[in-house]
């Protein structure tokens, strides 16, 4: 017999007991504690949880868990998300005329390493339709000119939101996508968009980074996952890594270097969210691998 497993999430204000109340009250609901992992930000002072937990008593049902515990947390002020673990998290891609993270994620989610459901991928071109329709995903072409009006970026941006509405999307992941989100598009997605930049750190920004970072003679190229927001390529970093290179490499060398790392580094970051293992911690996050 297989038993119903969630996986608790929750942040607040750093005090004694979080971790023993929290076990206790998962043993008193019937609940086997599969993993647990926490940490307490001394300068935030605030403390991040993770369990992962197995209902093992039928007569423990989902609203009642879910009631119950909102009781608990409500008396230490906690932040809290209770996710049904085997529920596959429903994804969006957005990709541009780039697209090798675009392919490497469809490889993957093929594959089965990435527990997802991808019910849309949407584009301003469509370079990459015979792509999603090999994959059997729907494909949206929502062109958007170069010099758009603001009324226009603003319409395009309105029926991609009604994609992410209508799907019921719990993760938007920009796999490359070459368009500027507005600010009031980056507030409806804020905490379930991500972003791949092509950069260890925000630089080089432009069409073509790595051709820059060659003039530069830069020793190492990577790439950063972050969350979308307001502010570009500055939100919450979820993921980052490197490789070194050398002189000898041209432009297009460097390129395809850094494109593997970008697919990479993009990969990670999206499996650790459908896992739920990111928790923002201001302008932070913490990552429990």
């Amino acid at each position: 017999m297989t038993h119903p497993e969630y996986i608790l999430t929750l942040s607040c204000l750093d005090q004694r007991g979080i971790v023993h109340r929290v076990s206790g009250f998962l043993a008193d609901h019937g609940c086997n504690i599969i993993d647990s992992a926490q940490f307490g930000d001394a300068q935030s002072k605030l403390f991040f949880m993770r369990v992962h937990f197995a209902v093992e008593e039928a007569a423990t049902a989902d609203t009642g868990l879910r009631a119950n515990f909102n009781a608990l947390a409500a008396t230490m002020q906690m932040n809290w998300q209770l996710h049904d673990a085997r529920k596959k998290p429903r994804m969006m891609l957005m990709v541009s005329k780039i697209g090798h993270c675009l392919n490497d994620l469809l490889f993957r989610y093929k594959s089965g390493l990435l527990p997802v459901e991808i019910p849309a991928i949407v584009s301003n071109h469509t370079d990459f339709y015979q792509l999603a329709a090999s994959y059997n995903i729907p494909f949206h072409h929502l062109p958007l000119a170069i010099g758009a009006s603001a009324d226009a970026k603003r319409a395009q941006e309105e029926r991609v939101l009604e994609i992410v509405q209508t799907q019921q999307i719990d993760l938007v992941v920009l796999a490359r996508y070459m368009q500027i989100l507005s600010p009031a598009m980056c507030d409806a997605l804020k905490g379930r968009a991500i972003n791949i930049h092509h950069s260890f750190l925000p630089s080089f920004k432009g069409a073509k980074p790595y051709y820059q970072a060659h003039e530069r003679g830069v020793k190492l190229i990577g790439a950063t996952a972050h969350f979308v927001t307001g502010e570009l390529d500055e939100g919450p970093i979820v993921e980052q890594d490197v490789e070194r290179v050398d002189h000898a490499m041209d432009p297009d060398t460097l390129t395809a270097i850094g494109r593997d790392v970008e697919c990479v580094v993009l990969a990670r970051a999206v499996k650790w969210f459908v896992e739920h293992r990111i928790l923002l911690n201001g302008h932070k996050t913490v990552v429990f691998k």
